[in-house]
């Protein structure tokens, strides 16, 4: 069971989304702004947050934004916007999932299983080993991130994604193989959730983003990490 704080302005949704949220087990405290987010937050200090983007007081973004930076929470948005840039912005406060309106409640329910399954073993590989590149180094322990002889801080997804590509240079991967590595559900986001994560990725740990050294992408293929 964990405690999971439900953020949206539509009523029906919240209710919804907090009955299938209990029916699993789950405590959940819901909220109706950006506002009382907050204070609900601080408050009850929930294990995931599922938040809407577009919220009355305080936007869905900002109240990200303020609980990323007291503690790293599981984060998924909610939201009806289903652009990219939108996506962008969620991933840039730390989103790990993204679903957008219209959605299948099981489906959300099935989501935040997952990312609550995946932090238990703390979201990731620990294996003990260090991966180290010419300019880049990846602490599998400490989950640290060092490029050009500085600290990087990821996301758990972005994190994941760069050790399932670092961990096989030269190997190419589809969207669909990094969607069962990386999210560990076959139900996944939409593809987009992968190039997304890659961008955003790209621009943390690329000196140009644009012609990636490490990132590489194969096109009509997928990806891979590249070491020369």
């Amino acid at each position: 069971m964990a405690k999971i704080l439900v953020v949206d302005d539509e009523p029906n949704i919240r209710e919804v989304v907090s009955l299938y949220l209990r029916r699993e087990g789950h405590a959940v405290v819901p909220a109706a702004d950006g506002e009382e987010a907050l204070e609900l937050y601080r408050q009850t200090r929930p294990d995931l947050v599922v938040l809407d983007l577009i919220l009355p007081k305080l936007s869905g973004l900002e109240v990200a934004r303020r609980i990323q930076s007291e503690r790293h929470v599981l984060l998924i948005m909610l939201t009806a916007k289903g652009e990219e840039e939108d996506r962008l912005l969620g991933l840039s406060v730390g989103a790990d999932d993204y679903v957008t309106k219209p959605f299948r409640p099981r489906g959300l329910v099935a989501r935040v299983a997952a990312l609550l399954r995946e932090s238990e073993v703390q979201a990731g590989p620990a294996d003990g080993r260090v991966l180290m590149f010419d300019g880049l180094q990846l602490d599998t322990n400490a989950r640290k991130v060092v490029v050009r002889g500085t600290p990087v801080a990821l996301t758990a997804r972005e994190f994941d994604l760069l050790y399932c590509l670092a961990s096989s240079p030269g190997r190419v991967f589809t969207r669909d193989q990094l969607m069962k590595a990386v999210w560990n559900h076959e139900f996944a986001a939409e593809s987009s959730t992968v190039t997304i994560h890659m961008r955003r990725l790209r621009e943390k740990i690329e000196a140009d983003p644009q012609h990636p050294r490490y990132l590489q992408t194969v096109w009509g293929v997928g990806y891979q990490f590249a070491t020369e």
